[in-house]
């Protein structure tokens, strides 16, 4: 792969399109779990993670590093992309710890793999980081909407 990442485009474009159909749909929804620090860490993630998946930079990271490991990485992708839209059609009426925490935990592991078979050391960084603070988040507002 050279600076731009054909693949990692096409896997952001599966996750982000039922995102801004929901924003669309909900424009006024906020969240109410109120941690700025955390919102700020997230967001720091997210975007991290959106142009590392995208854009390769030089001597940041080390490509694929072992035989047939495209072959894993669409494979592997594609299976968390049709998991992520399956939780989405499966969820999209619902709001709940379920779908929190599926909707949340996917697009982290997509993020952490990503950044673990291009050996990408800034997209690792970036995921652990969005992992964390998302997964947090979504929970939070999830039980805190059950009370």
């Amino acid at each position: 792969m050279d600076w731009f990442n054909y693949y990692g485009l096409a896997v952001m474009a599966i996750i982000m399109i039922p995102n801004i159909v929901y924003a669309v749909k909900h424009k006024a929804a906020a969240g109410a779990y109120n941690n700025k620090a955390v919102i700020v860490a997230e967001q720091i993630g997210r975007y991290g993670c959106f142009v590392l998946m995208i854009f390769n930079i030089p001597y940041t990271y080390f490509n694929f590093w072992f035989e047939h490991a495209l072959i894993v990485y669409l494979s592997v992708n594609g299976a968390l992309c049709l998991a992520y839209l399956i939780f989405w059609i499966m969820c999209r009426n619902s709001n709940g710890k379920l779908k929190a925490l599926s909707l949340s935990v996917i697009p982290s592991c997509v993020f952490l793999f990503c950044g673990i078979i291009l050996a990408n050391i800034p997209l690792i960084v970036f995921a652990a980081l969005f992992a964390a603070t998302h997964i947090l988040i979504s929970y939070k507002n999830a039980a805190l909407g059950d009370l």
